[in-house]
């Protein structure tokens, strides 16, 4: 059966135009999903995470965690890997893996744990975050978004073995990382996309194991991406191609994760250190979404209520996907969950 948008509430109603009762698309051309482009455990897991944190009453919330969360459960196999492609006709379409998909489905998972009031889903949720707690990913980002997950499983248990021991072993990986120099003090040669999830997921793990070493690293990246990325009074972000050291922006095409990247590390670097600049970013981050941007264009369809696929030079992108709707509304869900009007 298909979802219905809530009279209560609009912040959800793009998001229930791309759902069904399997989950939500992973395309949009315009604001109409594409069905023949089918489904991703990426998009699902973001959808849990967004509709859990919506606190307000909503019933189209809660439809949509228990949505996705089947989604992500019916994605597991044995051993805690998981699929990521599944077609129109509800075919999964690939081999389980531990690619980002695998990480921000922990992420995901851990997110229902601590936050949902469902508690079928929780339990639900629980024991899948345990099923996959022991997969261990040689892909840095994957690796970040598990880290968030076992955050918040330790956010509503501290002595989860599971968990503590995924932090453990991030720790390692992450002491293993190059330092770079003043000038790109970055770990990696490049800026890719969802960049501010690696400070994040530093400063997460240093607070939970206890190294404030670490915490100090991540909150120095965070703060050295934020000034990278800053221009003049607005964030200026990578685009898809990312950039080196080398590299001049503005460019083009701007994502809109790249942007709900950095506002989630600044809101977990404001709960951790209290310094107003912390919320001072966030707010940046809103802004670009309502057009304080490097084209001036808004981000945010206020008739549709989704979030456009890209921020080109002269304009954006009109198609409204799910990545991009989400990273809108996760973004937005730091300032008020009755934001949208």
């Amino acid at each position: 059966m298909a979802l219905r948008a809530s009279d209560r509430d609009t912040a959800f109603r793009h998001v229930v135009r791309l759902t069904d009762d399997r989950g939500i698309y992973e395309h949009a051309e315009g604001v109409h999903p594409r069905f023949d482009h089918g489904y991703c455990t990426d998009d699902n897991a973001r959808l849990l995470i967004v509709a859990v944190r919506h606190t307000d009453a909503n019933a189209d919330a809660g439809v949509l965690a228990r949505v996705a969360a089947r989604f992500l459960l019916d994605g597991q196999v044995d051993g805690g890997l998981m699929h990521n492609r599944l077609s129109f006709e509800r075919m999964w379409t690939d081999v389980p893996s531990w690619h980002d998909h695998w990480g921000r489905t922990m992420w995901a998972f851990g997110s229902a744990v601590s936050l949902s009031n469902d508690t079928e889903l929780r339990n639900r949720c629980y024991e899948a975050f345990e099923i996959g707690q022991d997969v261990r990913t040689p892909f840095l980002r994957s690796l970040c978004f598990s880290v968030l997950g076992a955050a918040e499983i330790l956010a509503t248990e501290p002595h989860h073995a599971g968990a503590i021991a995924i932090m453990h072993d991030a720790a390692t990986r992450f002491s293993a990382l190059p330092k770079g120099d003043r000038m790109w003090p970055w770990p990696e040669r490049r800026l890719a996309y969802a960049n501010a999830l690696i400070p994040e997921a530093m400063i997460a793990c240093g607070v939970a194991i206890e190294n404030p070493t670490l915490v100090t690293r991540g909150l120095l990246l965070l703060q050295w991406l934020v000034k990278h990325e800053t221009s003049g009074d607005h964030l200026s972000v990578v685009g898809t191609g990312g950039c080196g050291p080398a590299d001049v922006g503005p460019f083009f095409d701007q994502q809109p994760i790249e942007v709900a990247a950095i506002a989630d590390a600044a809101k977990r670097a404001f709960r951790v250190t209290g310094h107003e600049y912390w919320n001072q970013v966030v707010e940046l981050s809103v802004g670009w979404f309502l057009g304080n941007n490097d084209s001036g264009e808004s981000m945010i369809d206020l008739v549709s209520g989704g979030g456009f696929d890209g921020l080109q030079l002269l304009g954006v992108n009109t198609n409204q996907g799910a990545e991009s709707t989400l990273a809108m509304l996760a973004t937005m869900q730091h300032r008020s969950s009755t934001w949208l009007v």
